[in-house]
């Protein structure tokens, strides 16, 4: 449960960004992913097209690696609902193969709490799939003081709509202008007063 705000800058207000969060920031364990990740909605983007209408509640399903996955290598599958501003996220490790074989509909989704609820929406939405690719380069750090005040800057992300695994290179037509970056503040309570 937490707060996500994004922001667009260039590379000169990320320098900026860089160097006023410095005394209180420092790399994650991740530091640095390169991130895959494949959306899931139904034939006709049910899902997509309810979040465009910027709805009170909205949720999305996706598919997650930190770096190219092959069938059998652990991939987070992951439920992301946003209700007034608020993200609640949910995800579960397990083989890229089972993941996609749970959303297909051809194996059981994990007995756990989080399979369940995953279960629970592919049940809800019933013709899930892979229906976007979409990879980015992302750089993430956190706060010294505050381990669950995150600050991550993504670039170079691209989409497609074919190729749908996990297990590729990250091509694909860019979302952001040249020498754009994406920003991203994630906090549990309120933002550090700095």
């Amino acid at each position: 449960q937490r707060y996500e705000f994004k922001y667009l800058m260039d590379f000169r207000q990320l320098q900026a960004v860089l160097a006023a969060m410095a005394p209180y920031m420092v790399p994650d364990e991740y530091s640095h992913s390169s991130i895959r990740n494949l959306y899931l909605d139904t034939p006709d983007f049910r899902l997509i097209r309810r979040s465009l209408e910027k709805p009170v509640y909205k949720e999305k399903l996706r598919v997650r690696s930190y770096g190219r996955a092959g069938a059998k290598e652990e991939v987070f599958v992951e439920l992301k609902k946003k209700y007034r501003a608020v993200v609640y996220k949910r995800r579960i490790s397990m083989g890229q193969h089972r993941a996609l074989s749970c959303v297909a509909g051809t194996e059981s989704w994990p007995d756990s709490q989080i399979g369940a609820e995953l279960a629970c929406a592919a049940d809800f939405y019933r013709t899930l799939r892979p229906a976007v690719f979409l990879s980015y380069e992302r750089d993430s750090f956190r706060g010294v003081k505050d381990e669950d005040f995150r600050v991550t800057f993504d670039t170079e992300i691209r989409y497609r709509q074919e190729e749908l695994t996990l297990d590729s290179d990250t091509w694909g037509t860019p979302i952001l202008p040249p020498g754009q970056v994406l920003m991203e503040l994630k906090v549990v309570g309120g933002l550090p007063l700095w």
